[in-house]
């Protein structure tokens, strides 16, 4: 199943009997596998990776590390729940070193962002505290350059 998982993952337009030809398992197996990883949510969303810079999007987007204070029985779980579920928030990782959490963050504009992390993100019981790093330019996304003259890249069909 990881190498179909793989294959999806680096291009998830690829079709069940692309996969089939390109891995040699039959497309019945190939079409359980998927389904299998949809259900267990191993395969969680299909995404295309949009260069929005290409399009003169007004976007504005935040890392912002946050330092929790830890609450008993659940640890940092409960409080990056709350703060996942904002609808402006594209991510939320726990990490090691002088934070907590990393989240990152979308808006219309820098104001709007800073309105999310001083009206929201800061006055919640737990948050110790968080610093806020805007995103200038965005030169590679998920694997993929956006800079330069890179073509977008789909897997060899062989027979």
């Amino acid at each position: 199943m990881e190498e179909i998982l793989k294959i999806l993952e680096n291009d998830a337009r690829t079709t069940p009997e692309q996969i089939a030809t390109m891995t040699g398992k039959p497309l019945t197996e190939v079409k359980d596998n998927i389904k299998q990883a949809e259900n267990n949510r191993s395969i969680i969303k299909y995404k295309t990776v949009i260069n929005w810079g290409k399009l003169e999007r007004e976007e504005v987007m935040a890392l912002i590390e946050v330092k929790l204070q830890p609450q008993r029985e659940v640890g940092f779980d409960a409080v990056a729940e709350r703060i996942y579920r904002f609808p402006e928030v594209r991510s939320a990782y726990l990490v090691s070193g002088m934070y907590d959490l990393l989240v990152i963050v979308t808006g219309k504009t820098m104001q709007d962002v800073a309105g999310f992390v001083s009206r929201k993100l800061a006055t919640l019981e737990s948050v110790q505290g968080t610093v806020t790093h805007f995103l200038l330019k965005c030169y590679k996304e998920d694997g993929e350059i956006l800079e330069g003259d890179e073509r977008p890249k789909r897997q060899p069909l062989t027979l």
